[in-house]
């Protein structure tokens, strides 16, 4: 084989070498950059801020004691279920608050089935923007709840409405739907005919 062709193969060997590497480090780059990228995003829309931990969104609201005794805000609250057995609604229907003030209410959910159930609650809130200036502190929608059969239970909603809430908001409703979790509900019920 000829010298320098042998040089030449070297070469072009080296490159594609250096050029994967640089490509390799680029992917490496672009995929360890993501996650604060896709958290700046979450945090400046507010949406799917799933990577922030609640105490702290709690703490952020807990520190504004600032409290607008001018206005006055009615929360509503609704309960519904997607396709669970379960009796699930709110002790009162509505409440008035200032904002800024802290608030406690509660739901009342209880089991109609003959077996354990799991569930997971998921908030919304009308109008959408409400949402932005609604601070939970403590919630049952934090954890997923697990009754046993015919059990019933009051569950906390400790929340304060951000003062900075658009003037034309007046009224918000608080919404919840519980929905069943099928995987967790067969391995508790299995491992209760194992005991």
């Amino acid at each position: 084989m000829n010298p320098r062709a042998a040089g030449s193969l070297d070469t072009e060997n080296r490159r594609l070498l250096l050029r994967l590497a640089l490509s390799a480090l680029a992917m490496f780059g672009f995929g360890f950059l993501l996650v604060p990228f896709y958290e700046k995003i979450c945090e400046a829309t507010g949406i799917n801020n799933f990577l922030r931990p609640e105490a702290e969104a709690g703490a952020r609201a807990a520190a504004n004691t600032q409290v607008d005794a001018s206005r006055t805000i009615l929360v509503q609250f609704d309960a519904n279920l997607h396709d669970l057995p379960w009796r699930f609604q709110p002790v009162q229907r509505s409440v008035s608050v200032h904002p800024g003030e802290l608030v406690h209410i509660e739901y009342e959910v209880s089991n109609t089935r003959a077996e354990s159930v799991t569930g997971q609650a998921v908030p919304s809130y009308g109008p959408q923007v409400a949402g932005q200036y609604f601070r939970k502190l403590d919630c049952f929608c934090f954890a997923q709840q697990t009754l046993a059969p015919g059990e019933k239970r009051i569950m906390p909603v400790v929340f304060v409405v951000d003062p900075g809430l658009p003037d034309d908001v007046n009224t918000i409703t608080l919404s919840y739907t519980f929905f069943e979790l099928k995987g967790r509900n067969a391995m508790a019920n299995a491992a209760g005919d194992a005991s």
